[in-house]
């Protein structure tokens, strides 16, 4: 687990970006540049995976503000404010398409991996997604699962997995934790750029962001399931006493402290994230967690992994996945390979990838949210050769 290689791997996307989406190349790119792609420019469109669930999908977009709590990065901002993706079960046929990113996020992304670029910000806000816009709920009540992205990445980074996971009959609560990433677009227009990039200097410092993130969780929660005003204008769907939470890299890693610190969280999750707050010697109360992680060289195992592995004190497993890198767990690898460029360390294509993170993190709910068996869950599988189990 590592905190360079998304940067790494999204700085290699916007780089190749603009063949898919310009006419010709930026001034002074490199002719060999130009010829990476066989296809024309323009005919490279790119579309995250089809979700696999049975139900439809619906998004609505909140902006939640905490008025208990100061922004922890920028107090004279005043209260802590994040924008909330929700995706839901939905009825098919309703609702207009979604869009991937704000043009607001989508330019201080490109801009800030890419100084001085002209990659037109349509490169990222017409990427195709499966949610709807605004369309009209299905009838039930479901499981709330909260996801957070990686330290520097938007929270569009888990739109495939999120949209998965609402198919499979799944409230998702996808999060922008404002000022840790590249940019968060509020509905004033105006897009907060990311503060804490580039702070993060001792374990001290990545234990705080972790334990802010959990605050965030906790917080969406609170105004998801708050009775009789909840934020969100379809909260009935929402069954309070079914809650679980991942994320990726510090999003995963602040699993952790979010389940320490509230029990209203059954189940957690972390893709690849190092565990700057580890899982203490009194465990999580016995509560399922779950350890999904790319291969490290030679064999060896993350530090924080191996110190927190046998505290779990409820159910567990440890999931490596072979031929993957740290962002195989997130869109911006299926980008990567529909533009057809290389990306260091990773052998296993993006798609496959994100079916096995789909597959593994959508048993893993339905087994402790829903009561339903996964065998999927009890060893390897001949289906899923690249899925190690730790003993």
């Amino acid at each position: 687990m590592t905190r360079i290689r998304p940067a790494a791997v999204l700085a290699a996307l916007l780089l190749a970006l603009p063949l898919s989406v310009a006419a010709g190349p930026p001034a002074g790119a490199a002719p060999a540049r130009v010829a990476a792609s066989a296809a024309p420019p323009a005919a490279v469109r790119v579309e995250l995976p089809r979700p696999t669930g049975s139900y439809a999908v619906g998004q609505d977009v909140l902006e939640l503000v905490d008025r208990d709590r100061t922004d922890p990065w920028v107090p004279a901002s005043g209260p802590r404010r994040l924008m909330v993706s929700v995706y839901y079960p939905a009825r098919a046929g309703s609702g207009g398409p979604a869009a991937y990113m704000t043009p607001g996020a989508a330019r201080m992304l490109l801009d800030a991996k890419l100084p001085g670029n002209t990659v037109p910000t349509e490169a990222l806000t017409e990427i195709r997604t499966w949610a709807a816009s605004g369309a009209r709920p299905a009838p039930g009540r479901y499981p709330l699962v909260l996801l957070s992205p990686g330290f520097t990445m938007p929270r569009t980074s888990l739109t495939g997995l999120a949209e998965d996971l609402s198919s499979h009959g799944y409230v998702v609560a996808l999060i922008d934790h404002t000022y840790e990433n590249t940019g968060t677009t509020f509905p004033d227009g105006s897009t907060l750029p990311c503060v804490m990039c580039g702070r993060l200097r001792s374990p001290e410092d990545w234990a705080g962001l972790d334990r802010s993130r959990a605050r965030d969780v906790s917080f969406v929660i609170d105004r998801l399931t708050a009775r009789p005003h909840p934020a969100w204008r379809y909260a009935r769907m929402i069954d309070p006493a079914r809650i679980g939470t991942a994320g990726h890299s510090a999003g995963g890693a602040a699993a952790v402290p979010a389940l320490l610190a509230d029990d209203r969280i059954r189940a957690g999750a972390d893709l690849d994230g190092t565990m700057d707050v580890p899982v203490p010697a009194t465990g999580l109360g016995g509560r399922p967690f779950l350890m999904v992680g790319h291969p490290l060289p030679d064999g060896a195992e993350d530090p924080s992994w191996a110190e927190s592995w046998p505290r779990l004190d409820g159910w567990k497993r440890w999931l490596t996945v072979a031929g993957t890198n740290h962002a195989s767990f997130t869109d911006f690898p299926i980008l990567l390979d529909a533009l057809g460029l290389p990306d260091d360390g990773r052998t296993l294509s993006s798609g496959r990838a994100l079916q096995l993170t789909r597959t593994y993190l959508t048993a893993f709910f339905d087994l402790h949210l829903k009561g339903v068996a996964q065998p999927l869950l009890d060893g390897p599988t001949p289906r899923n050769p690249e899925v190690g189990f730790h003993p």
